[in-house]
């Protein structure tokens, strides 16, 4: 039998992360859920399988970017863009400068970005996504244990953006920000 589902996304994962089973993705499933996307223009970086920026263009985002340096995600991210009928995904292959083409430090693009990566990764890279946030956008981070909140936090703070709340599941932490 079938429970009623306000989304039905069809996800291929073959070999990028992202089904929604791991406990990050599942956190930002949960916070995308919940986030006012409604005619925002999101990004998706270190995308995946793109569920969130599929599951962010099903709420109502009017336009969303997905990154991802892996070659297999980026073609893997095609196929579930098309076979959930995405129209206003967009997909880069690459790291974080790539950001710089999409968007400018003077005329951010970005009302919310959505970043399920690693703890070094994160560290090394959110001054960049903060960069690229237009002011009062909101950045979501995940994909590191409890214990590296407090580095996090810093991090986004020293990039000026305020800490607004965190889920935890299994000792792995995702994490709201605005800027």
């Amino acid at each position: 039998e079938k429970k009623d589902m306000a989304y039905d996304i069809i996800i291929e994962p073959k070999m990028s992360f992202g089904t929604g089973h791991h406990e990050t993705t599942y956190m930002m499933l949960e916070y995308v859920l919940t986030a006012d996307l409604e005619e925002k223009v999101i990004l998706d970086m270190g995308c995946g399988t793109s569920v969130l920026a599929i599951l962010a263009s099903k709420r109502g985002a009017k336009k969303a970017d997905a990154v991802d340096f892996d070659s297999w995600c980026y073609e893997n991210s095609l196929e579930n863009i098309e076979a959930n009928n995405c129209k206003n995904i967009q997909v880069y292959e690459g790291a974080v400068e790539v950001l710089d083409t999409l968007s400018s430090e003077d005329n951010p693009k970005y009302e919310v970005i959505l970043a399920n990566i690693n703890r070094n990764v994160l560290l090394e890279d959110i001054p960049s996504y903060l960069k690229h946030l237009k002011k009062g956008g909101e950045l979501y981070v995940s994909g590191f244990y409890k214990e590296d909140l407090p580095l996090i936090q810093e991090k986004v703070s020293s990039a000026k953006a305020t800490f607004v709340d965190n889920k935890e599941r299994n000792n792995w932490i995702a994490a709201r920000f605005i800027k």
